[in-house]
């Protein structure tokens, strides 16, 4: 109990010689020992990591959880040292409800045929996000706080004792300067050897640690190549998977793909037909058709001449036998690029504009394109249709 009661008394002491040693400085009154140039540019240094490390972990885990609320449930599970639960991703749940919403529809519909196709795509996008989210957090995340809760910790614990070392060696140095006897002196000068030593060690600890900060910037830079390779990896999947769903719409005929895109091909109002196959149009369209369809914008037909072979109707369409309306070709601008399946389509740019109409018997969802001499079937969902 003695020798307890003595060192807390000892501790009381040096705690209140560094509480004077750092007011007086603060106020001007003593002096202070200052590091070296390299030393502070070192602190700097680290400071500088450890903030900017954990802002770049913080908006990373938002980007790849946005939910506050799931970001603090997992926090939580980490700091019991429990295990996360699985999370059904968004894209899964999307794909989850439009393949439900497609039975009740019928899976035989062609909305139906589609809501499957593109929930089928909407769950391969999800598993493909879960599976970078997990990637990010092992390679990217996990060493990132790792270093701010190891490493900055260790490092942060030795410069608080070096400069508890600093206050003390600053504090003998004081005494010595107020020391009038020889035996005070002698004690002061014993006392300043003492800290100065204690403080020469404590530096050159805190100096190696600060210096292996460089290592650390190595190794989160091969952690920041990491995270982009899986992102990049992530971002590639996802082109595929749309591009493939894109080809799918594009190539299976929709019946409601032209009324879905405010498409109406309506020749009748386009052009009008001659008196004989008026007659015969007139005898066998359905009479409610023309009262119920809106008026909306029409793309040019090439009427059927008695005489002349039509070409789409006998299943082979010859792109040079094709001739344009006279009058009344709309333009068109390309939505998405369009690689041509023969010699019959018309391959397409993104963004390019080119001249389309329609032809008689001609499946809905296809049209003639025109660019330069250059003409052949292309997909009506890949084009936006200009006044």
């Amino acid at each position: 109990m003695e020798f307890n009661v003595k060192k807390l008394a000892s501790d009381a002491g040096v705690f209140f010689s560094r509480a004077m040693q750092f007011t007086e400085e603060k106020l001007g009154q003593a002096e202070k020992t200052e590091l070296d140039a390299h030393f502070e540019n070192l602190l700097a240094r680290a400071d500088c990591t450890k903030n900017w490390t954990e802002k770049i972990l913080r908006q990373t885990e938002v980007l790849l959880q946005p939910n506050p609320s799931a970001r603090v449930e997992e926090f939580l599970y980490e700091k019991l040292d429990r295990k996360v639960p699985s999370r059904v991703t968004n894209g899964e749940l999307l794909a989850q409800y439009m393949t439900e919403a497609a039975n009740d529809f019928g899976p035989g519909t062609p909305y139906g045929k589609t809501l499957i196709k593109v929930g089928e795509t909407q769950r391969r996008l999800g598993a493909a996000e879960r599976e970078f989210i997990r990637s990010a957090s092992i390679n990217f995340l996990t060493p990132l706080r790792n270093f701010l809760e190891g490493d900055w910790r260790t490092i942060s614990k030795e410069r608080r004792i070096l400069q508890n070392r600093r206050l003390d060696l600053d504090a003998c140095k004081a005494r010595l300067k107020k020391a009038k006897a020889a035996e005070a002196k002698a004690a002061a000068e014993h006392e300043l050897r003492l800290t100065q030593t204690e403080f020469d060690r404590q530096a050159e600890v805190t100096r190696l640690l600060l210096e292996g900060i460089s290592s650390t910037h190595v190794n989160h830079l091969r952690c920041l190549h990491e995270f982009v390779e899986s992102q990049t990896n992530y971002y590639a999947q996802c082109y595929q998977f749309m591009l493939d769903l894109q080809k799918q719409l594009g190539r299976e005929p929709a019946n409601l793909a032209a009324s879905s895109c405010g498409i109406q091909f309506n020749s009748i109002n386009a052009h009008p037909l001659p008196e004989e196959l008026a007659g015969r149009t007139a005898a066998t369209s359905p009479p409610a058709a023309a009262a119920t369809l809106p008026a909306v914008p029409t793309i040019p037909v090439v009427p059927t001449i008695v005489g002349v072979p039509n070409t789409v109707a006998e299943g082979v369409l010859n792109p040079n036998e094709v001739k344009p309306p006279a009058s009344g070709t709309r333009r068109a601008r390309v939505l998405y690029d369009y690689e041509a399946a023969d010699s019959t389509e018309l391959a397409l740019l993104a963004d390019e504009m080119i001249t389309v109409y329609s032809l008689p018997g001609m499946d809905p969802d296809w049209l003639i394109g025109e660019r330069g001499n250059q003409k052949g079937k292309v997909p009506v969902t890949y084009l936006e249709l200009l006044s």
